[in-house]
């Protein structure tokens, strides 16, 4: 809550100030005017200075704040509270600026008679629309606490999977970067100043020994020219993933790669069956359910098949059928699909997929970072000593012919 000092003037022409407490400017205004006041200024009692506006600005709201909201959501409805002095608890409570934020514009909107679904999809950074589906489902059938538990189960599984498959591509990343950062910085201090002594001896020197002097000479001369190309070319690169061929293509070439490719893979197949499974059982139909899917599988590759498949269910063909057109989907999942559509135990089926595919993921993540952890160090320690026995041998051939 905060303070706002207001100056108006009331039904009888009377000038009157004073102050209250709202969530923010707009409830204060709304609050005023139903006591028949005309606003003529009202100010905050504290104005919040730019640091602060900057720090929140780069304040984010992450999956676990979602998660726990609509835990705290679940809780506040069983226990008969109403949705807008839900929101408003929630509200005051939050520690996260940026979902406070959201919160306050959310309250503000209830507050004028919108549906909670409505003022969450003024939102979608906050609440994706497979969010905002599952909270009008819920509008719909008179269950909004089970949606929002639905939601906090997925999103919490959502979670768990992706941030392990993340992790476990983040420690690889960081060694490669480590090992070019070694090996950049041997060739351009290290190497040169060993070179010097071998280049002063006038001996033979070894066809490998002269490629690392040239290329430790290479990068002592032109290193600010390199970094600023990688930073270019990184800036242009990022850009194009931005646009939708190069979304496209990143996400084809991220599905090529071995092992990792079917890793993604096997992580895509969980989202689509969990979120799915989650659509279908609080009562969402198929159509609507496979849309909402292909808005939060999160690859354009899957996203663009799955709008595919709504489309012809549309038209009248059934989803296993129009699946199994395309690789991307194993055969295993298109089978399941299958057998689910003609035992009209769809929901099910997919969540049993869903749990299938978790495991998998958790397996390939293991299996990767076991795999990954020895060979990087392998190949960190055959790199710096291959530049250093290239340098190294010369020299102790010299020394021992003298």
């Amino acid at each position: 809550m905060a303070l706002f000092y207001y100056t108006a003037v009331d039904a009888e022409g009377k000038e009157r100030k004073g102050s209250i407490d709202a969530i923010n400017q707009e409830v204060a205004v709304t609050a005023l005017q139903r006591r028949s006041l005309i606003i003529s200024s009202i100010t905050p009692a504290e104005a919040g200075s730019l640091l602060q506006h900057n720090i929140s600005f780069f304040e984010r709201v992450s999956n676990k704040d979602i998660v726990i909201l609509s835990r705290q959501i679940t809780t506040l409805f069983e226990a008969q509270v109403s949705a807008l002095r839900a929101f408003s608890l929630l509200a005051s409570e939050t520690q996260n600026p940026a979902l406070q934020d959201r919160l306050t514009k959310v309250v503000s909107d209830l507050q004028s008679g919108s549906t909670i679904s409505a003022a969450l999809e003024k939102h979608p950074k906050v609440f994706s629309p497979f969010y905002v589906a599952m909270v009008r489902t819920g509008e719909e059938t008179g269950r909004l606490d089970e949606s929002f538990t639905f939601l906090a189960d997925y999103l919490d599984r959502t979670y768990e999977v992706t941030s392990k498959a993340r992790n476990a591509l983040i420690y690889p990343a960081f060694v490669i970067f480590t090992f070019i950062a070694v090996m950049v910085l041997m060739l351009t201090t290290v190497i040169p100043r060993l070179s010097e002594i071998l280049l002063e001896t006038g001996q033979d020197i070894p066809l490998y020994t002269r490629i690392v002097i040239g290329a430790g000479q290479f990068f002592s001369q032109y290193i600010f020219l390199i970094l600023v190309g990688i930073v270019v070319a990184a800036v242009f690169f990022y850009r194009y993933t931005k646009t939708a061929s190069g979304k496209q293509y990143v996400a084809s070439a991220r599905l090529r790669m071995p092992y990792v490719g079917d890793l993604y893979r096997k992580l895509y197949m969980s989202r689509v069956a969990d979120s799915l499974s989650t659509t279908l059982t609080s009562g969402i139909q198929l159509v609507r359910g496979i849309e909402i899917s292909a808005d939060v599988v999160g690859d354009p590759v899957y996203s663009e098949i799955l709008k595919n498949v709504a489309q012809e269910i549309q038209g009248g063909r059934a989803a296993s059928e129009v699946l199994a057109e395309h690789p991307e989907f194993p055969n295993i999942m298109v089978a399941m699909i299958k057998v689910g559509e003609e035992t009209g135990d769809l929901g099910n089926i997919l969540n049993t997929m869903a749990k299938f595919y978790r495991r998998e993921v958790s397996n390939a993540v293991d299996t990767l970072v076991s795999l990954i952890e020895p060979l990087m160090i392998v190949l960190l320690g055959a790199g710096v000593g291959f530049l250093l026995a290239s340098v190294l041998v010369p020299i102790y051939n010299l020394s021992s012919g003298l």
